[in-house]
């Protein structure tokens, strides 16, 4: 079966499901979009991953994942999501130790979460991609709409719908120097997701 390499498109949040998210990955070479509904967690952690300007003051699980890592020379080669079975991903974390080869399951989330860390390449095969992955029509705000909203799930989660919605808070009417300071409180209570939200705000200002 052939792969095919995904990217990260994005991550919003999931309105029909309370503490969901849909993270939507996009294959390199066409249109297909797959999108995975994951935890509030993850999703605040593969956030932080993207936006490369927010530093957590204590290391999040997968950042002490890729700290343990780096001290005992493991490198995560690669994450490929490999199987689909009654609307479940199922992921594998290909690593490398000493030139010897392990793979490790993993839950999706956790698996991209780790190949952001490691800038390691993202694959699935191309029957997965058959089987779920969709077309998404993007609008003038930038909003995604999808003609199909009921796509796969995380591995771990029970959550169904990934239809999306912008995710970006109405700070509007704030000076810039008040996103600085809200920036810096979001950062220092780990409020992640806020601190993203701020941060592009504060780049379109720019």
């Amino acid at each position: 079966m052939s792969l095919v390499r995904l990217n990260i498109r994005g991550i919003s949040y999931s309105q029909t499901q309370n503490g969901a998210y849909a993270l939507i990955l996009s294959e390199m070479e066409g249109e297909r979009k797959l999108p995975i509904v994951i935890g509030a967690f993850e999703a605040q952690s593969i956030a932080i991953a993207l936006e490369k300007e927010i530093r957590p003051p204590r290391p999040l699980t997968h950042d002490l994942f890729k700290n343990f890592a780096d001290r005992f020379d493991v490198v995560v080669k690669q994450v490929i999501i490999h199987k689909l079975v009654d609307g479940v991903f199922y992921s594998s974390i290909i690593c490398e130790r000493d030139g010897i080869e392990e793979i490790i399951d993993a839950r999706t989330s956790d698996a991209i979460a780790l190949a952001l860390r490691f800038r390691a390449p993202i694959f699935t095969y191309k029957n997965i991609l058959d089987q779920a992955g969709i077309y998404l029509k993007q609008q003038s705000d930038g909003e995604f709409l999808s003609e199909n909203v009921d796509g796969p799930e995380e591995d771990s989660s029970d959550e169904k719908s990934v239809e999306l919605v912008s995710s970006s808070a109405d700070f509007k009417n704030l000076t810039v120097d008040e996103l600085y300071k809200l920036l810096d409180k979001a950062v220092t209570d780990e409020d992640y997701e806020k601190a993203a939200r701020l941060r592009d705000e504060i780049s379109n200002r720019n």
